[in-house]
């Protein structure tokens, strides 16, 4: 596989947005292995800029070992900063699109609410809330309201 070419403006911007990342993957006494590249390649697809962190001391096997990852997995070298790999692939649409039109499922949530006693402690009870409900601040959970029409849209209708 070809690694990607960017131009110098991309690799800046994408220096940038990578200066606050932490390592996800480090390359140990061993190797490139066929492990480290695997996790390397699942990292990309689900991150798209990575950074990798190398323990060896060798900054040529360093340097070769950058451009190795970059043709296998098809992936732009960014920056090599030390022992710090920087390596970018753009994710993929079909995976953009799952994590965007997910809906948002029940939800656990802990209530802190006062005994049924008089003078007990508060019990902490946990209610499950639904995509279509709310938990009001007197800790009870309603149903969003169904949204408001004018007159003249139900008339149309």
């Amino acid at each position: 596989m070809a690694q990607i070419q960017l131009t110098p403006a991309q690799r800046k911007d994408h220096r940038a947005e990578a200066h606050h990342l932490n390592a996800v993957v480090m390359v140990g006494s061993d190797g490139l292995t066929e492990g480290v590249k695997k996790e390397i390649d699942a990292a990309l697809s689900a991150h798209g800029l990575i950074k990798v962190r190398v323990q060896s001391d060798d900054r040529p096997g360093r340097e070769t070992m950058f451009q190795a990852l970059a043709d296998e997995l098809d992936a732009a070298p960014i920056q090599h900063i030390g022992k710090l790999l920087v390596l970018w692939r753009p994710v993929r649409e079909k995976d953009k699109k799952v994590s965007e039109d997910r809906m948002a499922g029940p939800r656990d949530i802990k209530v802190l609410k006062n005994s049924s006693r008089y003078g007990q402690r508060p019990e902490v009870k946990t209610l499950r809330v639904l995509g279509n409900q709310r938990l009001t601040p007197g800790g009870s959970v309603k149903r969003a309201k169904p949204k408001q029409r004018s007159v003249k849209k139900r008339a149309q209708d």
